[in-house]
């Protein structure tokens, strides 16, 4: 991404994430948040969809426990759900991964003009749902997102790897799957 819009890599991280939580809401579409990176003029439609394809296809590698262990606790009965920031390119790509099993619930940033740790969005997914803040486990990545899970009653877990989330997981909560197992 960084080639095709001409900047160092240590410049287009940085940049990267300047506007990145106003693309993950939906409030810049993914023209107007590529061109915002790229200081060097106006990107063609064909770079802007090779942006696109290459940020999807970034986002989508997930720990293939993960996906295994939802599969697990939805058969097991468990209702599972993505609360996710992302914007609605990366949103369409990762829906159509073969990868990705079924959910009962699908929250995206870029569907509701709001990301996490924003307590509306973790309401809207608890609504589809039809659970209690008690009655949830959320895992991410980031501890701002964990911290305004856990602020609402949310169960949370930091995910840093598969192996010390299944720790965590294991040791606090009781589960007809363990991740652990699918590891």
């Amino acid at each position: 991404m960084a080639s095709i819009l001409n900047l160092l890599p240590s410049k287009f991280t940085e940049l990267y994430w300047r506007s990145r939580i106003e693309y993950d809401a939906g409030l810049l579409d993914s023209s107007g948040y590529w061109n915002t990176l790229a200081e060097s003029g106006t990107l063609t439609p064909h770079q802007i969809a090779e942006l696109n394809e290459i940020d999807g296809r970034s986002w989508s590698h997930p720990a293939p426990a993960m996906p295994q262990w939802a599969r697990h606790l939805r058969a097991a009965g468990i209702r599972t759900a993505i609360l996710s920031n992302m914007p609605a390119t990366v949103r369409d790509y990762v829906l159509h991964q073969s990868w990705l099993p079924r959910f009962d619930a699908l929250t995206f940033s870029c569907d509701l003009g709001i990301c996490k740790p924003e307590a509306a969005i973790y309401h809207d997914c608890l609504k589809k749902l039809n659970a209690e803040p008690s009655e949830a486990l959320f895992l991410d990545d980031r501890e701002p997102n964990v911290h305004g899970a856990e602020a609402l009653g949310l169960h949370a877990v930091l995910f840093t790897d598969v192996s010390t989330a299944a720790q965590e997981i294991d040791r606090r909560f009781s589960l007809p799957v363990t991740l652990s197992n699918l590891y």
